[in-house]
Parts: C-alpha cells; structure tokens; sequence
C-alpha cells in the first residue's frame, strides 16, 4: 500500500499539480482568444505577444516597486502590480485597434485579412516588447517560494515521495478561478456582456437593436488585454519570463482553443486542461513511478523529450481538426 501512495504522490508532483497549473495558464490564454475570434471575427495571432508585453509591464512596475521597499508579504510583488501591467496590455490593443484593425474594420474585410494584419502586429509587439526588457530570461518573482516542500510532505506523512506545492501555482489555480467566475458573471448578467453575446450571435441584427459596436469593441480588448496579462503574468511567475517564449506559448495557446471549440468559453476552459495534461504526461518519464509497482527497467519509459511537448499540441490540433473541426464544445458560441 505504501508503495502505491508514493506513486501517486510522485505522480502528483511531477504531473497532476504541474499540469494543473499550466491548464489554468493555457485556459487563461484561449479565453482572449476565443473572445476576439467571437465577437470581432478574427484569430488573433498577436495575442501570445500581448501576454509577453503586459507581463513585461508587470515585471517593470515590481522591479520598481521592489526598489520602493513595497511588497505583498508572503505573495509576489507582481500581484500588485498586475493592475498597472493590464492598463498597459489594454492601452497596446487600443492603440492597435485605432490604428489597424479599425480601418479593416470600416471596410468589411474577410477575416484573412484581420488574421494577416494580427501578424504583423505580432511581429511588431514582439520586437517592442525585446527592445524594452531585452531577449533574456527574466525573473521576477519573490515572497515565499513554497506553500509545502517536498522535504516536509515527507516528514508529515513518512512516505519516500515528497509533494512540493509552489505558491505561484497555487496563486495561478486560485486567480484562473476568480477570473474565469468574474468573465462569465459579466458575459451572462451584465448589460455590456449580454450586448456582446448579441454582437457575437448576429452583427446586423445587434446594430438594428441600437447596440453600440464601437463600446464592443473597446470592451472586447479591454478584457482580452487583460486576460492576456493575467495570464501571461502567471506564465511567467511559474516558470519564467523570456519574450519569444510567449511567441511558441502561441501554439498550445491556440490549440487549446480550437481544441475545445473556438469562440466557446467553456471549451477554452476544457481545451486548455486537455492540452496541458496530454503535454504533461506525454513527456513525463514513468521510469520511477512503474517501479512502485513491481516493474523494472532500464528506459525511461518517455514517449517524448520535454523538447517535444510543443509537438503534442500540434498533433492534437491537426487531429481535431480533421475529425472534429468544431471542437469538442461546438465553436462560436458566447
């Protein structure tokens, strides 16, 4: 018996919890996504970016915050300082919007259009963001390091696996949940999110309704702008900050997405947990964790290197897409 719980705590340290974490990441991510691709009727490929630019802001206004002597205590300083990385976030997609996707707009054009023109201002997002804080990891977290270390799970429960809980991921599973509450309360009972669901359903018919498209719009990169810090803030206090690895975040971003039905919320949500989870446990070597069981044996037992797990997520997609191209969460719907 013994041997069977230090499995699954193995299992849980190195793949549940972790997988747990990245789902909430991942989820965060495809929820700007799908809201965009739902209501203004593009893929917007400069979102991945986005995330690294507001999270940039957030890593700025700590580094200044910690040179203040201000700081949350036991959290990160960046908690407090998410506030003014998501203005920022919020303020780059305006300014996008005002100055490119507006006048695509105004002239009724194909979505492939929207999708090339977010392109480059992903490639322009990008370039700003490495020309502030440099190409180099950064890292910016701070307060305390571990809710629970793996040293004193073992000597509360005597078994030979430790669990480690890190407060960035327990912060990230409580804030995903307290955002993704906040968005579907707005989106269900308030004014702006039911004139929304409406704008996403049928444009002309919202207009004939005497809906605003203009305050749409403003509050559809309001809230992507700033999911994409939350969630780009979040990525980076877990693992760490690096601009072009928002860029390759992009993929399982979408992926994730797509996977639970693009323009559905709640497939967001699930598609983002599904991804993480077949990344984890795919590249997850299992070598350890057969042996509690009685089976030895000189491999790794890895289906794939930890280089590959971008590889996972694009098997997945291609496969859903070529047998469930709506999702698993029928798509366009908010």
């Amino acid at each position: 018996m013994t041997d069977i719980l230090n499995a699954f705590v193995l299992f849980a340290n190195f793949v549940f919890v972790p997988g747990l974490a990245y789902g909430a990441q991942l989820a965060l991510g495809a929820l700007g996504i799908t809201l965009i691709y739902a209501v203004l009727r593009f893929s917007n490929f400069a979102h991945g970016d986005t995330m690294a630019f507001g999270a940039m802001c957030v890593i700025l206004i700590t580094w200044g915050m910690q040179a203040m002597g201000i700081s949350a205590g036991p959290l990160p300083t960046a908690l407090l300082a998410l506030p003014f990385g998501i203005l920022g976030a919020v303020a780059l997609c305006l300014v996008f919007d005002r100055t490119v996707y507006r006048f695509y707009r105004e002239q009724r054009a194909v979505p492939v259009v929207f999708v090339i023109a977010s392109v480059g201002v992903m490639f322009m997002t990008n370039g700003l963001t490495r020309l502030i804080i440099g190409p180099d990891d950064q890292r910016f977290a701070d307060g305390e390091r571990f809710i629970i270390t793996a040293r004193d799970f073992k000597e509360m429960t005597g078994l030979a696996e430790g669990l480690a809980f890190r407060t960035t991921q327990a912060i990230t599973i409580v804030v995903a949940v307290i955002v993704v509450i906040a968005l579907f309360r707005f989106l269900n009972h308030s004014r702006m999110g039911k004139a929304m669901r409406a704008y996403s359903d049928n444009e002309d018919l919202a207009l004939l309704s005497g809906i605003n498209p203009d305050r749409v719009v403003l509050y559809t990169w309001i809230i992507a702008g700033a999911l994409a810090t939350i969630a780009g803030t979040l990525y980076g206090l877990d693992k760490s900050f690096k601009p072009f690895t928002y860029f390759q975040l992009l993929l399982p971003i979408f992926a994730s997405a797509i996977v639970g039905g693009i323009g559905n919320p709640v497939g967001a949500i699930a598609g983002g947990f599904i991804i993480a989870f077949s990344e984890v446990t795919v590249t997850y070597a299992y070598k350890k964790f057969v042996s509690y069981f009685g089976w030895e044996t000189d491999g790794l037992l890895q289906l794939l290197s930890t280089d590959y797990k971008f590889a996972v997520s694009f098997v997945i997609l291609v496969l859903v897409l070529l047998i469930r191209p709506t999702g698993l969460f029928r798509g366009k719907v908010i």
